[in-house]
């Protein structure tokens, strides 16, 4: 009976001494191993086997991508407080024995890992902002970006870490400079407004111009055609006037009868219209026979004028 209790605990010694050298290591994670504190080997994702007791794992490193996020001050070439808000990604360069103890061994802790590269960083890009004034800092990020990663990479590369990407995601200023620069902004704005109202000003005012311009040349256009039709109106008038008057005449003088008869219808024809179309106006006319006379001759002289031309 003893001996089964004996050998039973055996067994379960054994079986514990094998659990005990079975590590898991999760995706994403590589285990370091020592042995009496000295580095050993390197464990990859997966179940591995220890020497129980022995070794240990004395430190789980993660090869997957980390971020922190910055926040610190730095004071350009002339004086100006700047405020920097930046995310910072970062990871192990790879899964090669040689890095890895680079990153298990360089620093105590990951605190002491975050802080010198927030510190590293933050120098960087002080010495960087010192060297440019106030009003070029917003056009530079990339430029910070670009003067970070080239100071830096190598640094990394020491502690066994790649830098994959540093983002600025805020600048400020102090308040008064804030306020100064919206001023600074409100006022081109102005300007730009005030630029843009007297270029539109000025195109109104030129079309309108041309406009006017147009009209009145239209206007011009047509009082000149006007006037040239009324031209040609009043001499076929006058032409188809002189025929009438010609004809009349010359049956007159076939029916043996004196011509003055029409030269004295178009004088109380005259007459008439006078006073029909007068509207109210006094006309002054001589009704003697002597202006009656005059008035004759003058119809003839223009009638053989008419004829002659």
């Amino acid at each position: 009976m003893a001996d089964l209790i004996f050998s039973n605990l055996w067994i379960i010694i054994v079986l514990a001494v094998i659990f005990a050298g079975l590590k898991t290591i999760n995706q994403g994670t590589v285990g370091v191993v020592t042995m009496f504190g000295k580095y050993r080997r390197v464990l990859h994702p997966g179940l591995n086997i220890i020497i129980p007791f022995i070794e240990q794992i004395s430190r789980k490193v993660s090869i997957q991508n980390r971020s922190i996020e910055l926040e610190f001050q730095a004071v350009t070439a002339d004086q100006a407080n700047v405020y920097f808000k930046n995310m910072l990604l970062y990871a192990v360069q790879n899964e090669n024995e040689e890095t890895i103890k680079k990153v298990a061994f360089k620093f105590i802790s990951e605190r002491d890992l975050m802080q010198a590269l927030s510190r590293t960083i933050e120098g960087t890009i002080r010495s960087f902002v010192a060297t440019k004034r106030q009003a070029e800092i917003l056009a530079l990020r990339k430029e910070i970006v670009d003067y970070v990663k080239d100071q830096i990479d190598q640094l990394l590369e020491e502690w066994g870490y790649h830098l994959l990407d540093l983002q600025i995601n805020d600048i400020t200023f102090d308040q008064v400079i804030m306020d100064s620069m919206s001023r600074v902004v409100a006022s081109h704005n102005l300007k730009a407004a005030a630029e843009n109202e007297g270029q539109a000003l000025l195109i109104t005012k030129t079309k309108s111009a041309e406009a006017e311009g147009n009209a009145i040349k239209i206007a011009a256009e047509a009082e000149r055609e006007a006037a040239r039709l009324r031209g040609q109106g009043v001499a076929l008038f006058r032409e188809e006037v002189a025929k009438g008057m010609s004809e009349a005449a010359d049956r007159m003088r076939q029916a043996n009868l004196d011509t003055n008869v029409i030269l004295f219808s178009m004088w109380t024809e005259a007459v008439k219209n006078f006073a029909e179309y007068g509207k109210g106006n006094v006309i002054f006319l001589d009704g003697s026979a002597d202006g009656m006379e005059k008035t004759m001759k003058q119809i003839q002289a223009l009638m053989v004028k008419q004829a002659g031309a």
